[in-house]
């Protein structure tokens, strides 16, 4: 009776930690932070803090209004340096637990920053993910810790041709280690 017992415990522990958080496009209501999920057609889930505004909002130059094409080669928005990138990695290390590597192995998903063009610090993140990936059992509360440690621990030095943008788009794919 006892390791019926026990291997019951274990299915339910196995089936809860499959739970496909992001099936639809909703709206997460958590402990003093709301989170929205959007669910493409194209199979990608976009999740963000509700409280960002910068989502579907192409950077612009601040004199002009003019849009900035994210595909100007040789543009220089942030000046070089030798530590944030090692430091990014770690905060999403560091912020997914042993189970929750596991099951994501062999998979990444898309860390997006929005780069004050100011100060250089990061005032929004998003993340996005394809549907089919392993993402979609991680709870939010583990993409929350992420948005909370880059915004406390990252920042940038803007050129002065990233100066006069409305904010800096930068994002990365990576797979928690």
């Amino acid at each position: 009776m006892k390791t019926i017992i026990i291997s019951m415990l274990f299915c339910v522990t196995y089936l809860h930690a499959q739970t496909n958080y992001y099936i639809t496009t909703k709206t997460f209501y958590e402990s003093g932070y709301t989170y929205q999920c959007d669910v493409r057609v194209s199979g990608f889930i976009a999740l963000y803090n509700k409280s960002n505004t910068w989502n579907n909002i192409y950077p612009v130059y601040k004199n002009t209004g003019e849009t900035f094409a994210q595909t100007d080669e040789g543009v220089e928005l942030l000046e070089n340096d030798t530590w944030t990138r090692s430091k990014r990695f770690s905060i999403v290390n560091e912020a997914f637990s042993t189970s929750e590597k596991q099951r994501v192995k062999g998979h990444d998903f898309d860390i997006i920053m929005y780069i004050n063009s100011t100060t250089g610090t990061v005032d929004e993140v998003n993340f996005e993910f394809y549907k089919s990936t392993p993402y979609t059992t991680i709870p939010i509360s583990t993409f929350r810790k992420i948005e909370t440690e880059i915004k406390k621990n990252i920042w940038y030095t803007p050129t002065a041709e990233g100066k006069e943008l409305s904010y800096i788009y930068y994002w990365w794919a990576q797979e928690p280690k």
